[in-house]
């Protein structure tokens, strides 16, 4: 992609709405280029569309007419969850136009340095604690990206001395050429968004462009603990400074003395564990005890390695970051404590939209455990469950698409307490009845948990609605 300034009156098409399309559509505008925005939703479905016209840009809504993209068109701009089977995007590549996310975009026009984090668990809990831990070093962050503001927007207000800290999906990333952050974070990487990608390869691949454009004066930060990212990491090409549970690294971020494993316990003796890091010299400083970190859960334990390996690799000074890792309490959706009913906790866990993100949120919290699972059936057969089911499951609650499946991993895990709960029109009905025929399953003194293993789009608009609509019925019981 060239600079923005080269878009001067040529055609730039943004394909898809919502917030990073209306971003991208504004920024190009600005830069004088002849912008047309294309969404497949009819105009009273995108309210955004007034806005744009208002401003003189042409937004064409309910499908994808034909010579959208010509050979005229210098760049097209995608909404990172459009698929590349799009009818624009392959006529694009046919004409050889190039396609970018709006990540490439803000790439191009940041003055500060990007902070790029990705995996497939933890993105949102690492990137939010990254900011508070910059913040609380002085060195004037911005938290944006796939965590909710539009990269392009932020990117715009960032001050040259500051840091631009962006969530980054895989979606987002594999719209990426020339996109370099000078610091880049990979937490970890499990088998998800299939249904895009189309392969494993397809998936690792996107989430590893963050690294291809990285020099040996940027840092690239990666998870020992996962072998995909170790094995990855042979290929970074900027300064490595890796993060670990269970290992004494010569160098990095990790836990004193380490975890056996990543998995939690229950017959592990409980031991003073610190958050250190050892500097390439090999001399280190604790920064604070496990235990007085503000969110629970060894995941999180990994969380706040990763954020703390960023925040070093950024200047931070080591001895300002303990308190905000102390005050740091998580971010909604993702093992919030909802409030206890009757004797009984409930904890909000909407964020976890894949089996690996839901097993560590189930091994966090203490059974008996009553768990809230089920969504988008994405192709799994959720057996990788099957092990935490018989640990830690007490009974299960199971709706939406993969319900059936679920109820299938519950029944050979030899649970008993098992409620498949089916789809009426209203999803919030159903969800509702869901935490009802929990509540009555449980005892005082157990745990109900939301943790859906699976993408919400089966029935509600985003993971955030599913996550409220449970705590409404939670505190409405």
């Amino acid at each position: 992609m060239m600079h923005l300034t080269a878009y001067r009156g040529r055609h730039v098409v943004v394909l898809g709405l919502a917030r990073s399309g209306v971003a991208a559509a504004k920024l190009f505008h600005s830069f004088g280029a002849d912008v047309v925005v294309n969404d497949k939703k009819e105009r009273e479905l995108c309210p955004e569309a007034d806005e744009l016209t208002a401003l003189g840009i042409s937004v064409v809504c309910g499908g994808h007419p034909d010579g959208l993209v010509t050979r005229e068109t210098a760049l097209l701009v995608k909404n990172p969850g459009i698929p590349y089977t799009s009818e624009p995007i392959i006529v694009a590549n046919r004409l050889g136009v190039e396609v970018v996310s709006e990540v490439e975009v803000a790439g191009h026009l940041s003055p500060a340095p990007i902070i790029g984090i990705t995996g497939s668990n933890g993105k949102t809990t690492t990137t939010t604690l990254t900011g508070v831990l910059l913040e609380a070093a002085g060195l004037k962050p911005i938290v944006a990206g796939n965590i909710g503001r539009p990269l392009c927007e932020a990117a715009q207000e960032i001050a040259a001395d500051g840091w631009l800290v962006a969530e980054l999906s895989s979606f987002q990333l594999k719209g990426t050429s020339d996109f370099k952050p000078h610091i880049a974070c990979l937490l970890n990487l499990a088998e998800t968004h299939l249904d895009y990608h189309g392969t494993m390869a397809d998936y690792v691949g996107s989430k590893a462009k963050m690294f291809e454009n990285q020099t040996s004066d940027d840092v690239a930060i990666y998870n020992e603990d996962d072998e995909t990212c170790r094995r990855l990491a042979r290929e970074f090409r900027g300064r490595h400074l890796p993060f670990s549970l269970t290992r004494s690294l010569p160098q990095g971020v990790i836990v004193e003395p380490p975890y056996l494993d990543i998995r939690p316990s229950e017959d592990e003796a409980v031991i003073d564990r610190w958050i250190v890091y050892r500097n390439e010299e090999g001399s280190e400083e604790r920064i604070l005890s496990v235990d007085e970190l503000g969110i629970p859960g060894r995941h999180n334990v990994a969380n706040a390695l990763a954020a703390i390996a960023i925040s070093i690799a950024a200047g931070a000074e080591l001895h300002k970051l303990s308190q905000p890792l102390r005050d740091f309490r998580g971010v909604e959706h993702r093992l919030e404590y909802v409030g206890t009913f009757n004797g009984v906790k409930f904890y909000n866990d909407s964020k976890a939209t894949n089996p690996m993100a839901s097993t560590m949120s189930i091994l966090s919290l203490p059974s008996p455990l009553i768990l809230i699972a089920g969504g988008l059936d994405r192709g799994s057969d959720y057996m990788e469950l099957l092990p935490v089911f018989r640990e830690r499951v007490s009974g299960l609650v199971s709706l939406g698409q993969t319900r059936e499946k679920l109820g299938l991993v519950a029944s050979l895990a030899g649970l008993t307490r098992v409620k498949i709960v089916e789809p009426v029109d209203d999803a919030e009905l159903t969800l509702r009845r869901a935490v009802e025929e929990a509540a009555a399953l449980a005892e005082p003194g157990d745990t109900i948990l939301l943790s859906p293993a699976c993408a919400s789009w089966d029935m509600f608009s985003s993971y955030e609605a599913r996550g409220r609509i449970f705590k409404q019925s939670a505190h409405t019981l």
